[in-house]
């Protein structure tokens, strides 16, 4: 295989095409959440994964696994949570079986925020795929993440 294969190029355009839109719609989000809300995307990703957790077996998610959630490193995670804990919207508690491990919980006000956001962040999501599927390039990918939505279960 050379630089200049067919097959290479396509993967490339494509890949490219994907980072486009990624892009597209983290830009959108972002300044959506930011003027609306003063929330980051990613303090929005990590308010909305750590939301969902639970008190049954298994309710509640390591570092690691919140990191993985929210495609940040652990020390990342880590300092964002700092973060989001000083503004009161987050909490974090020793593990009662473990008491090595930490979790992490959304407070209350964290809670509010996230739901006043939430119209937000689906409103600017659905503006920019809107945008995007206008372009040819993008269009497929546009259609892939609208079918895939329906058969993701949210963690």
């Amino acid at each position: 295989m050379t630089a200049t294969d067919p097959a290479m190029t396509a993967l490339a355009h494509g890949w490219s095409a994907l980072s486009l839109l990624h892009g597209r719609i983290e830009n959108r989000v972002e300044r959506a959440l930011q003027s609306g809300h003063h929330l980051s995307a990613r303090e929005y990703s990590l308010l909305d994964v750590l939301s969902r957790q639970h008190d049954g077996e298994g309710g509640h998610l390591q570092m690691r696994q919140v990191a993985d959630s929210v495609v940040l490193s652990q020390s990342a995670t880590t300092r964002l949570v700092t973060r989001l804990e000083d503004r009161g919207l987050l909490s974090r508690f020793l593990c009662p079986t473990d008491r090595r491990g930490i979790y992490t919980d959304v407070t209350p006000d964290g809670a509010r925020l996230l739901e006043e956001a939430r119209p937000t962040h689906n409103t600017a999501l659905r503006e920019a795929l809107d945008e995007a599927a206008a372009e040819p390039v993008l269009a497929p990918l546009v259609d892939a993440v609208r079918q895939v939505q329906g058969t993701i279960q949210p963690v």
